[in-house]
C-alpha cells in the first residue's frame, strides 16, 4: 500500500526534475529561478515559468518526502538571533526554503551562550535535518563546529571566509570602504569610526576596511572607538566625546547611529553641518532618523537565496568550499555633507 501511495503522488505530482526537462535547463537553474535569484536571464526566467504552467508544478514538501523518502527539512542554528543582522537572515532564508519546498528548523543562541552550538545539533540532528545552515556573526559561536564532522552538507553565514566550509556573506569590506570613500570624495579628511564589538565578524571586516580605505587616501587613522551595536551606547558616543578633531563619523550599525545622532543633538552639535555620519544596515527607519541616514544596505533577500542555493547545491553533491559574497549598496541620505570650511 505504501508503495502505491507513493508510486500515485509521482504521477500526480510534477518534480522539480519534470520541469527542467520540459524547460530544456538544469534542475538548478529551476531552483534558482523559484528562489528569485537575481543571475538569471530573462529568456531562461521565461522558458522556466512557462514549463511550470506547462507541468502544472507546485512545491508540496509533503508530497516529495513521500516520494523521495525524505524530510525536506533544513536546520538552521542562528547566533545573536535578537540583533538585526542575524534575524534579518534568518527571516530571508526560511523565505528562500519555503519558496523551495523546504522547512526550516531553527536553534536559537542568546548572546550570552557562547559554545551552545551542540546544543543546537542535539535539538536538529533527530528531527531528521538533511543540511545544516549556521547564521554566525561572532567567532566564538563556530569553535564547536569546527572540530565536529557534522557528516551532512554545512553551509555558513559569515563575512570572513573559511577554508574547509561553504559560506556566504555581504561582502562588508566592499559596503564600509563605499562609506568611508564616500566621506573622503565629499572632502573630510578626519574620520572617526564608531565600530561594533571586534568579536564579530562583520565588525572587523567594517573596521578593517575603514582603516584600509584612509591609509590609503593618506589619511590618518585614529582608533576606533569600539561598541556593543546598540544606541544607548551610541548616545553615550554622541554626548560625551571629544569631536573637535574629527568632521565625520562612520558607524558600525545604523542603531548606534541613531543614538548618536540623539547625543549630537543633545550637545547642540549640528549633522551634518558640523559633522557628517554614516551608518551601516539602512534599517526599514533609516530614512526617517533626524537627518535620514546615509548608510549601507545589506541585500539580505539575496543572502538568504544564496545560501538556500548553496544547501542545496551541496545536497546535490557539490563539495566546493570557499566563499560567495552578495555586493552592499551605499544609500546617499541628508546625514552626510562636505565638512564646515
Amino acid at each position: 500500500m505504501a508503495e502505491q501511495t507513493t508510486r500515485s503522488v509521482r504521477q500526480q505530482r510534477p518534480s522539480i526534475y519534470d520541469v527542467a526537462k520540459v524547460a530544456g535547463v538544469s534542475h538548478m537553474t529551476v531552483s534558482r529561478v523559484l528562489n528569485g535569484h537575481p543571475n538569471i536571464r530573462d529568456s531562461t526566467r521565461t522558458k522556466v515559468l512557462q514549463a511550470i504552467a506547462e507541468t502544472n508544478f507546485t512545491r508540496s514538501s509533503i508530497a516529495r518526502a513521500l516520494a523521495t523518502r525524505r524530510t525536506m527539512r533544513i536546520g538552521v542554528i542562528v547566533d545573536a538571533p535578537v540583533q538585526y543582522g542575524p534575524n534579518s537572515t534568518l527571516r530571508a532564508l526560511e523565505s528562500a526554503a519555503r519558496r523551495a519546498g523546504y522547512a526550516i528548523s531553527a536553534f536559537s543562541l542568546s548572546e550570552d551562550e557562547d559554545h551552545q552550538i551542540e546544543s543546537g545539533l542535539v535539538e536538529l540532528v533527530p528531527q531528521g535535518i538533511e543540511a545544516l545552515c549556521v547564521i554566525a556573526p561572532r567567532a566564538s559561536s563556530l569553535d564547536v563546529l569546527r572540530q565536529q564532522g557534522l557528516g551532512m552538507p554545512t553551509v555558513v553565514i559569515k563575512a570572513e571566509p573559511e577554508t574547509a566550509m561553504h559560506t556566504a556573506a555581504v561582502d562588508q569590506q566592499a559596503g564600509a570602504s563605499l562609506a568611508v570613500s564616500h566621506l573622503i570624495e565629499l572632502g573630510h579628511r578626519r574620520i572617526m569610526h564608531l565600530a561594533g564589538p571586534l568579536d564579530w565578524y562583520d565588525a572587523r571586516g567594517r573596521e578593517q576596511a575603514w582603516r584600509q580605505t584612509l591609509t590609503a587616501a593618506g589619511l590618518p587613522v585614529v582608533e576606533p572607538v569600539v561598541g556593543d551595536w546598540t544606541s544607548g551606547f551610541g548616545h553615550h558616543v554622541g554626548a560625551t566625546h571629544d569631536f573637535s578633531q574629527t568632521t565625520a563619523i562612520f558607524v558600525g550599525n545604523d542603531q548606534m547611529a541613531l543614538g548618536l545622532l540623539h547625543g549630537l543633538a543633545s550637545r547642540g552639535i549640528r549633522v551634518p553641518q558640523d559633522v557628517s555620519v554614516v551608518g551601516f544596515d539602512d534599517l526599514p527607519d533609516a530614512a526617517h532618523f533626524l537627518p535620514p541616514l546615509t548608510t549601507v544596505r545589506q541585500d539580505f533577500a539575496a543572502l538568504g537565496a544564496l545560501a538556500l542555493e548553496m544547501v542545496l547545491a551541496a545536497l546535490e553533491g557539490d563539495s566546493t568550499t570557499g566563499q560567495e559574497l552578495i555586493a552592499a549598496e551605499l544609500v546617499v541620505r541628508e546625514s552626510t555633507a562636505p565638512p564646515p570650511a
